[in-house]
C-alpha cells in the first residue's frame, strides 16, 4: 500500500516549515505591498511561498459574496480554509486581507497549529490611508457610494496582540519584511537569513 505523503517529508524537499503569515489592516494600510514584498524575500530564499490577496479571492473564490459583515466572515472563512490547505502542503501562505473582526481572525488561527500562524497589523492611521486612497474608495464611502465601507461605515477591530505590529506610514516596506522573517527565523519556520543564503 502506497504511504500518504507525510508533513516531515514536505519540510524535508521544501527546506521549511509551512506556515500561514496573515496581514490585517485597513484598505490602502499597505497590506499588498508588504504581502508581495515579503513573497519576493522568501521566493530568494527559496521558500515555496504564495500570497492570498483579499482582492483577488472576490474576484474568484469568493465572487458570489457581498460586503456585509456576515457576508464578510464567509470571505474570511473561505481564505482561511484555502489559507490551511496551502499549509498543510508545506507551503508558506501570506494572506492579505482587510479581515476587519477579531472573532473571523480567531477562526482562522485556529486552523493552523499555534507556532506556524502569524498575525501582522499592517497599521496605518484612517487619514493617512485615505490620503493614499489608491483605488478611490474612500472617495466613494465619503459620498455614500459604498455601504458597510471598513474603517468608515463597517467597523475595523485591529488585533489586541499580532505576533508582529508594523506600522507603513512610519516605518519602509524593507524594515516591515525584516520584522517578519525575523519572526519566521524566531519560530525555526525558516533558516537564518545567514544560514540561508
Amino acid at each position: 500500500m502506497t504511504q500518504p505523503v507525510g508533513a516531515a517529508e514536505r519540510r524535508h524537499r521544501a527546506g521549511h516549515d509551512g506556515a500561514v503569515v496573515w496581514i490585517t489592516g485597513l484598505s490602502g494600510a499597505g497590506k499588498t505591498t508588504l504581502a508581495l514584498a515579503l513573497e519576493r524575500a522568501l521566493f530568494d530564499r527559496g521558500c515555496t511561498v504564495f500570497v492570498l490577496d483579499g482582492d483577488k479571492v472576490r474576484h474568484g473564490l469568493c465572487a458570489d459574496l457581498g460586503f456585509s459583515l456576515p457576508e464578510r466572515s464567509e470571505n474570511i472563512r473561505r481564505i482561511g480554509e484555502t489559507a490551511r490547505l496551502f499549509y498543510e502542503a508545506g507551503q508558506i501562505v501570506i494572506v492579505s486581507a482587510i479581515s476587519p473582526l477579531r472573532a473571523d481572525r480567531a477562526r482562522a488561527r485556529a486552523l493552523i497549529p499555534a507556532p506556524y500562524f502569524i498575525e501582522v497589523h499592517c497599521r496605518c492611521p484612517l487619514a493617512v490611508c485615505e490620503a493614499r486612497d489608491p483605488k478611490g474608495l474612500y472617495r466613494k464611502a465619503r459620498a455614500g457610494l459604498l455601504p458597510e465601507f471598513t474603517g468608515i461605515s463597517s467597523p475595523y477591530e485591529a488585533p489586541d496582540a499580532p505576533e508582529v505590529l508594523v506600522d507603513s506610514a512610519a516605518s519602509s516596506v524593507a524594515q516591515e519584511v525584516g520584522r517578519i522573517l525575523a519572526e519566521l527565523e524566531r519560530r525555526a519556520i525558516v533558516a537564518n537569513s545567514v544560514q540561508g543564503a
